[in-house]
C-alpha cells in the first residue's frame, strides 16, 4: 500500500498537467496528504466519527495539482471502506476536528451569501471540489475533480467524506449526508 502514494503522485504529474509547470506564470503547487482513520484525538490528521462506514484503519490519500493555466485538480484514494458502496466527498474550509462540524463548510471558489449552501448556482462541482466515489468489492474507491481556478489567499484545509453521494436539485445542492470522516490537507 506504500507504492499507492508514489504511483498517484507521478501519475498525477504525468498524466494531469504534462509541461503545465513550465507554461504557467506562476509555479505550479503540489498538495499530497495521507492518514490513516481513527477515533479523535488531539492532533489527528485522519478521523472516523462514523467507524461502521469508515473504519478504524482504513486509509485516505490526496493529490492536488494547482496551475494558473491548467486550475486545480484533486485525487482522492481511500481503502479500507465498506464495499460496494456510494460515499461523497468535497474539500471543506477548516482542517478535521473532535466532530464532523470542525472542518467547517464546503470550500467555494466563489462564496455564496447564504449559509448554508444549498443553491446550485455556487454548491456545484465547478464552483467547489467533489470528490464523490463509489468503493469496489474490496472497499477501494478513488475520485478525481478539476476545476478551473487555483486557490488564492483562501485555501480549503481538509476532505471529508460524507453518507451519500452529492445531490445537485436546488434546496439540496451540495449536501451529501452525515459526516462520516475527514482528512486534513493543506492546500
Amino acid at each position: 500500500m506504500r507504492l499507492l502514494p508514489v504511483l498517484a503522485a507521478a501519475a498525477a504529474v504525468a498524466v494531469l498537467a504534462p509541461g503545465t509547470a513550465a507554461a504557467s506564470p506562476a509555479p505550479a503547487r503540489f498538495t499530497t496528504a495521507y492518514g490513516t482513520f481513527t477515533a479523535a484525538a488531539p492532533g489527528a490528521t485522519a478521523v472516523t466519527y462514523r467507524p461502521d462506514l469508515v473504519p478504524a484503519g482504513a486509509r485516505a490519500h490526496v493529490f492536488g495539482l494547482s496551475a494558473e493555466s491548467a486550475g486545480t485538480t484533486t485525487l482522492l484514494f481511500v481503502s479500507g471502506l465498506r464495499p460496494d458502496r456510494a460515499y461523497g466527498a468535497h474539500a471543506h474550509t477548516q482542517p478535521c476536528g473532535a466532530t464532523g462540524d470542525a472542518a467547517g463548510p464546503h470550500f467555494q471558489h466563489l462564496p455564496d451569501p447564504a449559509k448554508p449552501s444549498v443553491d446550485p448556482a455556487y454548491a456545484n462541482p465547478r464552483n467547489e471540489i467533489w470528490l464523490d466515489f463509489t468503493t469496489d468489492r474490496a472497499g477501494t474507491g478513488f475520485a478525481r475533480s478539476t476545476v478551473d481556478w487555483t486557490f488564492a489567499d483562501r485555501r480549503a484545509k481538509s476532505v471529508v467524506i460524507h453518507e451519500t453521494h452529492t445531490h445537485t436539485d436546488p434546496g439540496h445542492a451540495g449536501t451529501a449526508g452525515a459526516r462520516l470522516a475527514c482528512l486534513s490537507v493543506g492546500f
